[in-house]
């Protein structure tokens, strides 16, 4: 009865990743072998995880994506000229935290996504793009005159454009904080 009553509890608070971490529990024999911290923490894991996935979802919803693309779903087998241990440094994301970027010449398919993306944006939302290139140069980087006027017509028209002068912060920063030795006065 005691279980039942902290299941509901649970429920009630809105704690549905620990409920469910609760009811997974009780119907473990080992689990008594764990400490009480660690059958706390594994509910307190489960909350967390759950809150993440409700959140994931509810952006999905509000994006109004129109295809559904997850990384389980790429087929390496079929020759890209995608090297699967590099892949797989992407898809665990870890370059992301160490904030790098891919910076690479967008390919032809590439360009079709990037139309694509612009494309289904345009008029149904805010898009923010930043870019190191002007927009006198994107034809040159898109590499596909159509493809870029079909970009620009869809982004310029609408935008309020921030063109930034001077030096960059990146190189103003890296200067003050520069330990070379090499440069004495």
């Amino acid at each position: 009865m005691l279980a039942n009553h902290s299941h509901e509890r649970l429920l009630a608070l809105r704690l549905i990743g620990m409920a469910k971490a609760f009811d997974d529990q009780l119907r473990q024999p080992d689990i008594a072998k764990l400490a009480f911290e660690q059958r706390l923490g594994l509910m307190i894991d489960r909350e967390v995880t759950e809150r993440d996935n409700r959140r994931l979802v509810t952006r999905l919803k509000f994006a109004s994506l129109r295809q559904t693309a997850v990384i389980e779903d790429i087929d390496l087998r079929t020759p890209r000229g995608i090297e699967r241990a590099f892949f797989a440094k992407l898809v665990d994301g870890d370059w992301m935290a160490r904030k790098q970027s891919l910076l690479s010449p967008l390919t032809g398919e590439q360009r079709r996504d990037l139309l694509e993306i612009v494309d289904d944006r345009h008029q149904r939302g805010s898009t923010i793009i930043t870019s190191q290139v002007s927009v006198d140069h994107w034809h040159e980087v898109i590499a596909d005159p159509t493809i870029a006027d079909a970009v620009l017509d869809r982004l310029v028209h609408n935008a309020h454009r921030l063109l930034l002068r001077g030096e960059s912060m990146r190189k103003i920063t890296a200067q003050t904080s520069s330990l070379d030795v090499a440069k004495k006065p």
